[in-house]
């Protein structure tokens, strides 16, 4: 059950609640909760964990490394894949300067080389180049096989959980690190209709906690388009103070610090 949908179990008494909040100063004040969006970061292949570099709770930058799986065998397929380009690299060398000398006696008109030997250099010389191509492209994929075996933070977060232990093995695609971001903080607050009318897109309106040092403005980025609770009747002039329609709002970073998913917040709307 989702956290919105426990909130308004209780239906008419929740949105008594909120029309109750309706200060006669023509400021609308409402009941909401901080939510959060987390980052989960994995790694495309599996292996052991075995360098877990954050803890929970622990802040991070953008490009810190967040852990790192065994990558012996990416190691060793690079390594060899390096050795395989550059055999390739010298048979091209060596094909390229047959072609070029038979090229160079059939222009002077010597007999020495034939018609089907220089097609047979040059064809030569075509293979080296391929299997070039083909060798860079098989190191290029062991690098790349060997670089992600370790994963670093994509932008600056907080720690809100790791989901490995050092020693045990993760799966492909298993997040080893969930981050919360500053950013990906808002808060969801929920209005009764007739409070709907006076939020837009991109108003401003204030979030408060007890014991915050300051109120928190939020800009709603987000108006849900049909009401969150309806009751199994039809609509009616008493029952139709039960709807309620979610709004979201987010902070600008410095603010979401001092937040936490979860947290019950009051928030007011100005007209």
């Amino acid at each position: 059950m989702s956290i919105h949908r426990i909130i308004l179990a209780g239906g008419s008494v929740f949105a008594a609640g909120l029309l109750a909040g309706c200060a006669p100063d023509s400021a609308s004040v409402v009941q909401g909760y901080i939510e959060g969006e987390y980052l989960y970061v994995a790694s495309p292949l599996g292996g052991a964990l075995t360098n877990l570099a954050v803890a929970r709770g622990d802040e991070v930058k953008t490009g810190q490394l967040l852990f790192e799986l065994e990558r012996g065998s990416e190691a060793a397929a690079a390594q060899q894949a390096e050795k395989n380009l550059a055999q390739a690299k010298a048979n091209l060398v060596l094909s390229e300067v047959t072609y070029a000398r038979r090229q160079q006696l059939r222009d002077g008109h010597l007999e020495v080389v034939s018609a089907e030997e220089l097609d047979q250099a040059r064809a030569l010389r075509d293979a080296d180049r391929s299997q070039v191509d083909a060798q860079m492209a098989a190191l290029d994929k062991a690098r790349w096989s060997f670089d992600q075996k370790q994963q670093f933070a994509p932008t600056d977060a907080l720690v809100h959980d790791t989901l490995y232990r050092q020693g045990e093995w993760v799966a492909a695609g298993k997040p080893v690190v969930a981050l919360l971001p500053p950013a990906n903080l808002k808060v969801r607050f929920f209005v009764p209709q007739a409070v709907l009318p006076k939020i837009k897109p991109g108003q401003t309106v204030n979030v408060s906690f007890d014991g915050g040092p300051h109120v928190y403005p939020a800009t709603v980025n987000y108006i849900s388009t049909q009401a969150e609770f309806t009751p199994p009747v039809i609509y009616s002039r008493d029952n139709r103070a039960k709807l309620v329609f979610m709004i979201e709002a987010k902070f600008s970073p410095a603010d979401a610090n001092d937040l936490r998913p979860g947290q019950p917040v009051d928030v007011r709307i100005s007209p």
